[in-house]
């Protein structure tokens, strides 16, 4: 009579099967924001330049900096230990992303662009200073590479949003459309509740959590 083998191997081949399929959808996938990433930021680069050759506005350009940083640190940042895909976090990051390369260097000035560019510049100066800080440890999706806590996350704890706001509203003034003012909007609203949403896996890392208590504002502070 013949002795069936235990099933045991058999289950954890399977297994090992699955993991690498879900190994391989997870590098498709992070290949695939990476490469969308690069592609509207050229499709972006294209209209930003284009104006900058027609008026030699720089306002554009100091946004258009602050976006290329964007692309550099998604292409090495470093992989995460707890990574939030649900797909209401999937929305919230594409929304507070996609919508700006979309925006139009076109309409009448409200201030000079001098003042758009001073405020911009500042702006800008808080993005590179927070990304510098951050380094391989920035990502597009709510994540843990690391809990970065010195620099200017002493001041809030979303340093990089914050200087978005401002080189947002600098970029508004500039090219004061509705177009523009609707994608802006529903993009840093979005970008408000991203922040949330990362401080949700965040804080399951003590480190985080203690920081949570040293710096009391997200984004803005005494508001937000």
């Amino acid at each position: 009579m013949a002795v069936l083998s235990p099933s045991l191997p058999v289950t954890s081949e399977f297994a090992d099967d699955d993991a690498r399929r879900a190994a391989a959808r997870e590098r498709f996938a992070d290949f695939g924001a990476r490469a969308s990433i690069c592609a509207l930021f050229v499709f972006f680069a294209t209209q930003i330049g284009g104006e900058f050759a027609r008026t030699g506005h720089v306002t554009g350009l100091l946004l258009l900096v602050s976006e290329l940083l964007v692309v550099l640190l998604t292409v090495v940042r470093r992989p995460a230990m707890i990574v939030d895909r649900a797909m209401s976090t999937r929305l919230v990051a594409a929304v507070s992303m996609v919508g700006i390369y979309f925006i139009r260097p076109v309409g009448t000035p409200l201030l000079s662009d001098l003042a758009t560019a001073t405020v911009s510049g500042a702006g800008l100066l808080a993005i590179i200073a927070a990304k510098l800080t951050l380094g391989r440890s920035f990502g597009l999706m709510p994540a843990n590479r690391g809990i970065v806590s010195g620099g200017i996350y002493r001041v809030v704890r979303h340093p990089i949003y914050a200087g978005y706001l401002v080189t947002h509203a600098a970029f508004l003034a500039a090219h004061p459309t509705f177009w523009n003012a609707m994608l802006l909007v529903t993009s840093d609203t979005a970008l408000l509740v991203r922040a949330v949403y990362e401080e949700r896996t965040l804080v399951r890392d003590p480190a985080y959590a203690t920081y949570m208590e040293q710096v009391r504002w997200r984004v803005l502070p005494g508001c937000f």
